[in-house]
């Protein structure tokens, strides 16, 4: 069984790829034969969470549009996945405070 931290903290890193990947699309968005990069991500049920990849856009030209939603999806599933350590070290503080 995974651990709600580790499941939360592979969320953070694919979130946190996707932004990155966004940022690169519309900081290379007016460069001459440039290919966007896409961020695929697949679930790792063995050990919890996801796995998240770059990829490469199969037609050169930018879509500032999928960018900006890419962003703000990403900035969404980070705080998600934030407020899921975040409940998980209450949880864990409050059991400890418990046994003590």
């Amino acid at each position: 069984m995974s651990s709600i931290s580790s499941i939360a903290s592979s969320g953070l890193r694919a979130a946190q790829l996707q932004l990155d990947t966004s940022a690169h699309n519309v900081a290379n968005v007016n460069t001459e034969g440039f290919r966007r990069q896409t961020v695929e991500q697949t679930a790792v049920p063995d050990q919890g969470g996801v796995e998240a990849r770059v990829g490469r856009a199969p037609a050169e030209g930018a879509s500032l549009e999928e960018d900006v939603v890419g962003q703000m999806s990403a900035t969404y599933a980070f705080s998600a996945n934030l407020q899921a350590v975040k409940t998980e070290d209450r949880m864990l503080g409050s059991l400890l405070d418990t046994r003590a």
